[in-house]
């Protein structure tokens, strides 16, 4: 993988461009970076969220990836997960969540387990001014919004898998 068609992939991501209105060999680039052959085949996916309806529909999107999903409906159930699971490769982190939120519990994840590495998504339905840089100092990798575009959102975890 090199590093320009990378940086294609995430220019794509971050300015919300649908692959299919590029070029055809850039499409063709972006579309072999998602193919079942990608960095995302086999890896095992941590989605904490207190909905079920949400953890049952990326369970369902991911397992067209290849991507072993694992699921938490509560900040205590995710950090309780990480401390019996040590290959999980990232964390989908809601953070409207009753009794421990996703600031609180990616706090105690980075603390506690003193896990640095561990690439960390938060998701959030509320998008506010400043919310992505909340998520930031919390110990996030990045940030999404809900709804979740599921072509978005595998980019974003190409992107952090990839590093």
């Amino acid at each position: 993988m090199s590093s320009l068609e990378l940086l294609l992939e995430e220019a794509v991501l971050h300015l919300h461009i649908n692959h299919k209105d590029l070029q055809p060999e850039k499409r063709r680039i972006i579309e072999n970076l998602r193919s079942k052959e990608d960095v995302l085949t086999g890896k095992h996916v941590l989605v904490v969220d207190d909905d079920v309806r949400n953890l049952f529909a990326l369970t369902t999107a991911f397992e067209r990836y290849n991507v072993n999903t694992i699921t938490a409906e509560s900040g205590q159930e995710a950090i309780n997960i990480l401390g019996e699971n040590k290959n999980i490769d990232m964390v989908l982190m809601d953070i409207m969540m009753p009794e421990m939120d996703g600031y609180e519990t990616t706090q105690k994840i980075r603390r506690e387990h003193k896990n640095s590495h561990l690439p960390i998504i938060a998701v959030t339905a509320k998008a506010m001014k400043g919310d992505r840089e909340k998520c930031i100092e919390a110990g996030a990798s990045d940030y999404i919004t809900k709804p979740v575009k599921i072509d978005q959102l595998l980019s974003l975890m190409r992107v952090w898998l990839y590093k």
